[in-house]
């Protein structure tokens, strides 16, 4: 059965359940910051994915991208799957600006993160989700 690592739970929202993976959003609001959890057991590489999961968590993180550039805009989208410290396969999606906090360094432990307030986390929840919506009406979320 599949279970939300720790760590991911404690640092993000969820924002919808996509075909494979989990959407979540990180509880930082210096910068538009998704993170794709495919909802399978003991993965920690992309390789672990079979080539269907493979070919879906692409289309996803392709509209998980495409997302954040019509929402936010960005000079540029930092997507990766790490796992040094959550070993769980799960890929972020950043939106980076050249006047961002930290630009053009890593967000990773740059700084302490600034917490949506409840109001903020809402109101960019629901616009997740509309725009989610719009570009795969397709998925149920």
């Amino acid at each position: 059965m599949f279970v939300l690592d720790s760590r991911l739970q404690k640092d993000t929202h969820p924002v919808a359940n996509l075909p494979l993976c989990e959407l979540l959003l990180m509880n930082d609001s210096q910068y538009p910051w998704l993170i794709l959890v495919p909802r399978r057991v003991n993965l920690r590489e992309l390789v672990d994915l079979d080539e269907h999961d493979q070919l879906q968590l692409t289309r996803e993180s392709n509209v998980v991208a495409q997302l954040l550039l019509e929402q936010v805009g960005a000079d540029k989208l930092n997507i990766a799957a790490l796992g040094n410290i959550v070993a769980q396969l799960h890929v972020h999606h950043i939106a980076r600006f050249a006047h961002d906090p930290v630009w053009p360094a890593p967000v990773w432990g740059a700084l302490e993160p600034v917490a949506y307030t409840p109001n903020a986390l809402a109101e960019r929840q629901t616009l997740l989700c509309e725009g989610l919506h719009r570009l795969a009406p397709h998925w149920r979320q």
